[in-house]
């Protein structure tokens, strides 16, 4: 939050348990229910107003962002030998996470991805630059984006929020078995 924005709490006899909180302009409201303490709602503010600042914390990051942040992933576990012409968000993905074109080396995101953690996103950024290596899904290609250390860890993140979503993961999602 910054310093200019301001906090206003609304009480609600119809609320029982759930708080919630939006942005309306400069101003962060946050509802709460009307039997809620000082005290409860000091923590609740103090929590919903820190929720809404990682939230547009993560909405901030620009494809410039994207492009430094693809290029550090390549040197931390590519050894820098995937270098990306361009990073970007996009809103026509609705089946992927991400999409790579090794001719002209561009990297595009689905912006699905902008409410997610961030090791989670740089495992897709990781991924896609692992086409810039090898552009397939063989074993090649995924002993490249197992450089990245929670590989395993956001591909089930990335499964879980598919199956609760209802959205069939896309096939290349896990390697081929090498039987």
């Amino acid at each position: 939050m910054t310093g200019s924005d301001d906090v206003e709490v609304r009480r609600s006899k119809r609320r029982r348990r759930t708080v919630s909180a939006y942005r309306d302009g400069e101003r962060i409201v946050v509802l709460i229910p009307a039997a809620f303490s000082a005290a409860d709602e000091a923590e609740w503010v103090a929590t919903m107003v820190a929720r809404i600042a990682r939230s547009e914390a993560r909405a901030e990051i620009t494809d410039d962002d994207l492009l430094l942040r693809a290029q550090r992933l390549s040197d931390e576990h590519l050894g820098g030998l995937a270098t990306p012409g361009s990073v970007r968000w996009v809103s026509n993905q609705h089946t992927r996470w991400g999409s790579c074109t090794p001719v002209d080396r561009t990297i595009r995101l689905s912006e699905r991805l902008k409410t997610m953690p961030g090791w989670v996103v740089d495992y897709v950024i990781v991924h896609e630059l692992a086409h810039l290596i090898e552009p397939g899904h063989d074993a090649r290609f995924w002993a490249w984006v197992d450089r990245y250390p929670r590989t395993e860890r956001a591909k089930g993140y990335l499964l879980g929020w598919s199956a609760a979503a209802e959205i069939t993961p896309p096939s290349e999602f896990e390697p081929a078995d090498s039987d």
